[in-house]
């Protein structure tokens, strides 16, 4: 929209240029016939020029210059406003050596140009009344340009230290969050980690049955131990992507099956590709959902239902367990976790106790503008 607007006025001002030169020159008391159709041509097209002073300020700047020369040399009489213009728009642009080099240049052709034209003798092609004044009318107009672009660089400065700033700050964040989880969760990970694996060896080298909860503390311990390493890795550097998504849903259902508990898991739909923001989002929600059954709920089933649809990814988890209808979900940390994650992405996440039993966890992540709608029935 921007870009557009600046090419419309861009047009006006040449435009605007183009018609006061040609009307100068008609008002002229030599605009004749003959070379003075050539004349007006060069009016025109200095004018217009401006159109692309943008774009390209120093081949209008050239062009200003030559047509200006042209029309002196054809008859007419007319200021180099055109000219005034493109020196403008060049300095701007930063070009500053050559608007000086093309300046001396069209100063110096001007009176020669004036002087082919017939309309004044050699003492009065160069000793103009006006020269001065065109000097001083060629210094404004670049010291405009360049008191405009240094305005600019100087903004451009500013933001850019802003935002260095910003990024700087975000990143001493980071670090410290990541410092504050290595110190805090670490060595605390480590020893529960460390203290099932050495119970579940003693239990085996005395040949005893190993109990599944060991395991599964055993197991808990070192995915726990992984998804610390990636997020301190991912708050060190905010490039890297921590590892866990879709693909690696059915590997938690697998583990919520190893703790007794019946887990299932369909997929429905065709599978594309899912922004990877989406798919840590869904493996997020999965997570949180099967350790809150584990954790809080005397279930014993869990399903797990992942449909992919063109415009989304719709996520349902739901357990058999102790939540009778009309209960109030409790908003712990982890539910507060996904909604969060959830609204971020632009979804919708909805936590409830089930009409016959149980709970349910249903959200809609959406990876195109489209949003579906709630509640979720399962189909696509």
């Amino acid at each position: 929209m921007s870009r557009g607007w600046s090419g419309v006025t861009d047009w006006a001002i040449a435009a605007c240029v183009a018609a006061a030169l040609l009307v100068t020159g008609l008002s002229g008391e030599h605009a004749a016939t003959g070379p003075g159709l050539a004349g007006y041509a060069l009016l025109a097209a200095g004018g217009l020029a401006l159109a692309a002073r943008r774009r390209a300020p120093v081949a209008v700047l050239i062009v200003t210059g030559l047509c200006a020369v042209g029309y002196q040399a054809a008859g007419f009489d007319v200021p180099a406003v055109a000219y005034l213009f493109a020196v403008y728009a060049a300095v701007r642009a930063g070009h500053r050596v050559v608007t000086v080099v093309a300046s001396v240049v069209v100063l110096a052709t001007l009176p020669l140009a004036a002087l082919a034209s017939g309309l004044h003798d050699t003492g009065e092609a160069f000793a103009q009344a006006r020269s001065a004044l065109e000097i001083a009318w060629l210094v404004a107009a670049a010291a405009a340009g360049e008191a405009l672009r240094q305005a600019e660089r100087r903004a451009e400065e500013a933001e850019r230290t802003r935002e260095e700033t910003a990024r700087r700050r975000a990143d001493e964040e980071r670090l410290r969050i990541a410092r504050e989880l290595h110190d805090s969760l670490t060595h605390q990970i480590s020893i529960i980690k460390l203290q099932a694996e050495v119970a579940v060896h003693v239990a085996r080298k005395r040949g005893e049955q190993v109990p599944e909860a060991l395991l599964a503390i055993q197991e808990a311990g070192r995915e726990a131990t992984r998804e610390l390493r990636a997020t301190l890795q991912a708050l060190r550097d905010d490039d890297t992507t921590p590892p866990r998504g879709l693909d690696d849903v059915p590997e938690l259902v697998e583990r919520a099956r190893t703790i007794g508990l019946d887990a299932t898991l369909t997929i429905e739909g065709q599978r594309q590709d899912v922004p990877a923001a989406v798919s840590r989002t869904v493996y997020r929600i999965v997570q949180e959902s099967l350790t809150n059954v584990a954790r809080h709920a005397a279930a014993t089933t869990a399903s797990v239902l992942i449909d992919c649809r063109p415009d989304a990814v719709a996520v349902r988890v739901e357990d058999d367990g102790g939540a009778r209808p009309g209960a109030a979900p409790e908003p712990g940390v982890g539910l507060l976790g996904m909604r969060e994650r959830v609204t971020a992405l632009g979804g919708r996440l909805r936590a409830e106790p089930r009409g016959e039993g149980g709970f349910t966890v249903q959200a809609v992540l959406p990876v195109l503008p489209v949003l579906p709608p709630l509640p979720l029935d399962g189909t696509s």
